[in-house]
């Protein structure tokens, strides 16, 4: 697993990245419904690499994170939405809805999983 200065890099790039891409195919993801969505879709990946690098940011200072940084993450991405299109933001905001449920399924899970490897030991 990668170290939270690492990721933090990495999630950084990926945000300039997929921000860049949708802005320069910003006519093309307004053309139609179908792309429509799928730009919704991209601005739900820059909610969750946004939300990562903020996370990493906030553990390598030492800081809690909470839903300050969801708050901000999804903010952001719904402003990178609204650029595209009006039903971008809302599809934006439901993929992130589902992306942030399965997360947070998923840390759990992993949580659960070196709890119990601690108590082994």
């Amino acid at each position: 697993m990668a170290g939270p200065g690492s990721s933090m890099l990495y999630s950084f790039l990926l945000f300039i990245v997929i921000l860049s891409l949708q802005e320069v195919y910003r006519g093309k993801l307004a053309s139609s419904e179908l792309f429509t969505i799928l730009g919704g879709f991209t601005s739900s990946l820059i909610f969750l690499v946004l939300l990562t690098f903020i996370g990493n940011f906030q553990e390598t200072c030492g800081m809690r994170t909470g839903w300050g940084a969801v708050i901000i993450a999804e903010a952001v991405a719904l402003i990178a939405a609204s650029t595209v299109h009006r039903v971008c933001i809302t599809t934006c905001f439901l993929f992130s809805v589902g992306l942030l449920y399965e997360l947070n399924k998923l840390s759990g899970m992993i949580l659960l999983k070196s709890d119990s490897k601690t108590k082994r030991l």
